[in-house]
């Protein structure tokens, strides 16, 4: 094994911590200028941290605006082919300035680029996942965003912040903190409502009701895409805080204890203990569809752990297939788990609402007369042990 100088592996780490930068936080929207006072903020806050014995992990978006930048437009651009080409010229220079700041402060970086695929196939995201590992030991902080050069479907994965809850996963970090260009999240908009509240903790994430808008022409997120981050990572036992990016030093404050930012509270089991690798790989799998369910089947996968037979099933949305993930909703269309249904969503509104035995003969890969087999599912609440796990044949 080849010497590694002293005190460079990473040790008995307090825990991990990502950090997603959102594009706003990172290029001025008036002048579309990189924002470097915020960002050497930001690497010195992932060094404190790293002084107090965490590891960090950075979901930095901000390639687009960079690469904006360097070419001298004013707008970003609509169309893939022109986000694809200047997330190619931003991504290295994006890189050379945190390689340039981490140096600074006697820290090394290492860029990892994700695709969907590193989190639909069980493979590739435990490949991630080992990477993610080594380059914590050696003690880098890795830079992660998504590969948007290559990217086919999307420019984004889903977005930043949806990435950086699935990073969060991949990890099994205890925090996620979102910077962003708000101090807190609000009942709704403050700049347009002057009686809006702020929120500054979160304890169930299914009860909050707070109205949310789009992002800024330079980022693709928004207060919507934050929740659906929260709802993920409390979910797999994490706990997730959107803060200011401008006030980096309130991460520290919010470990703290401090009343800084907001705090979304886990609802779910600790991520060491309860999920195993499976489970925590499904939270990770992009949504393709809803499968909506009756009171009964509700009661049947909520409190007992079940499966989801066709009889439950009310309603079908999306294009999905066999063994893509699927959100499971209750009768009015509230989302409360996800799973990887057993077929596809032709065959599902084929089926629904009726009794198993009658339907054998409609599907023509009739497998299983399990729509979602309960080793597949994972429910987004603490309910006891929230995504049991009787047998082990997952």
């Amino acid at each position: 094994m080849p010497r590694i100088a002293s005190g460079f592996l990473s040790s008995m780490s307090a825990g991990v911590v990502v950090i997603k930068v959102g594009t706003s936080s990172l290029v001025d929207v008036e002048g579309g200028v990189l924002r470097l006072s915020n960002l050497a903020r930001i690497c010195e806050t992932a060094k404190e941290l790293r002084g107090r014995g965490y590891d960090v992990v950075l979901v930095s978006s901000g390639a687009v605006g960079v690469g904006c930048q360097k070419i001298g437009l004013q707008e970003r651009p609509a169309k893939m082919s022109q986000k694809q080409a200047l997330a190619a010229v931003g991504q290295p220079h994006l890189m050379k300035y945190y390689h340039d700041f981490f140096s600074a402060l006697g820290m090394t970086c290492a860029q990892v680029l994700l695709t969907n695929d590193s989190f639909v196939e069980l493979a590739e995201y435990l490949n991630a996942k080992s990477t993610f590992k080594e380059l914590l030991k050696y003690g880098a902080i890795p830079v992660v965003n998504e590969n948007d050069t290559v990217a086919t479907d999307h420019i984004k994965i889903g977005d930043n912040d949806t990435l950086s809850a699935k990073v969060a996963i991949m990890v099994e970090a205890s925090w996620l903190f979102l910077m962003t260009d708000v101090e807190c999240l609000y009942t709704s908009n403050p700049r347009v409502n002057p009686d809006a509240k702020p929120i500054h903790v979160v304890n169930d994430i299914r009860q909050l009701h707070v109205e949310t808008g789009s992002g800024t022409q330079w980022g693709s997120g928004g207060m919507a895409t934050k929740l659906t981050a929260a709802r993920l990572f409390t979910a797999a036992g994490g706990r997730m805080a959107v803060c200011e990016s401008t006030k980096p030093e309130s991460i520290v404050q919010i470990m703290n204890g401090e009343q800084v930012g907001t705090v979304f509270n886990s609802i779910g089991a600790p991520l060491s203990s309860k999920r195993r690798e499976r489970k925590k790989w499904i939270l990770s799998v992009s949504v393709k569809g809803q499968i909506w369910m009756d009171d009964g089947a509700l009661d049947a996968v909520y409190n007992s752990h079940a499966s989801l037979f066709a009889a439950g099933i009310t309603r079908v949305i999306g294009d999905f297939g066999a063994m893509d993930s699927v959100a499971l909703c209750s009768s009015d269309g509230s989302q409360f788990g996800v799973g990887l249904s057993n077929y596809t969503h032709e065959e599902i509104r084929k089926v629904k609402g009726k009794r198993s035995k009658w339907f054998a003969d409609e599907l023509s890969g009739y497998m299983s007369e399990e729509m979602v087999h309960q080793n597949n599912i994972c429910l987004l609440s603490n309910n006891g042990d929230s995504n049991g796990e009787s047998d082990s044949s997952s």
